[in-house]
């Protein structure tokens, strides 16, 4: 009975981002929503009570899963500090790339953010990965794995901004490169190549050298 409400839940939120992503918030009914998760309306009321209340639980469900892979990678004891800081990368980078609606649209929360609760939960994700890297970075530096101590602000920019900036820029950059790949191919080059060179810039900006 619980996994079937769970299954009968998910579906719904997954069908609410595929819309939201595509049409916005306001442009998104919850008839269309319903009809997407080929459920009754009224399974939208008795599980999350209005649209507002959807739009908040699939917010806080994408982000609790995103505070779980960081939490579980600061927490072990069988990498270094430089190892964690490239799980992070590989794990944010591919989460970005295989969760574009949501994606999508947490860009547009950023530039609009109207509902409270949407910017709190923005807001408790940013600070808990600012603490995440400070973490890491402070014990990095004890065990003399960083030689270099960045702003912790910048090094959370130069992840996020570059990972954000590729991925609505992809694209343009396909056309620019006149690539002619299937778009599943260019995207695993795209990203592999993106993954490189954000670990490449971090190299520098934390001092981590590989054969000390």
């Amino acid at each position: 009975m619980d996994t079937d409400m769970i299954s009968k839940e998910e579906n719904i939120l997954f069908a609410a981002e595929k819309l939201f992503a595509e049409k916005g918030f306001d442009g998104t009914s919850t008839r269309e929503i319903a009809k997407m998760a080929n459920v009754n309306i009224s399974m939208i009321s008795y599980y999350f009570g209005s649209k507002e209340k959807l739009y908040e639980k699939l917010v806080e469900y994408r982000m609790n899963e995103g505070q779980f892979f960081s939490k579980d990678i600061v927490e072990r004891t069988d990498l270094n500090e430089w190892q964690k800081i490239e799980k992070i990368i590989d794990q944010f980078s591919n989460r970005i790339r295989t969760q574009k609606c949501f994606y999508r649209i947490m860009q547009r929360e950023q530039l609009h953010a109207e509902n409270p609760q949407i910017v709190a939960f923005l807001k408790e994700t940013k600070m808990s990965f600012l603490s995440m890297y400070s973490r890491i970075l402070e014990s990095g530096l004890k065990s003399g794995v960083f030689t270099k101590n960045p702003p912790i602000y910048l090094l959370h920019s130069t992840i996020s901004g570059t990972l954000f900036y590729a991925f609505n820029a992809k694209e343009m950059y396909k056309e620019f490169l006149n690539d002619t790949a299937e778009d599943d191919v260019f995207e695993e080059t795209y990203y592999t190549e993106l993954n490189k060179h954000i670990k490449h810039l971090l190299k520098d900006l934390l001092g981590y050298e590989e054969n000390k």
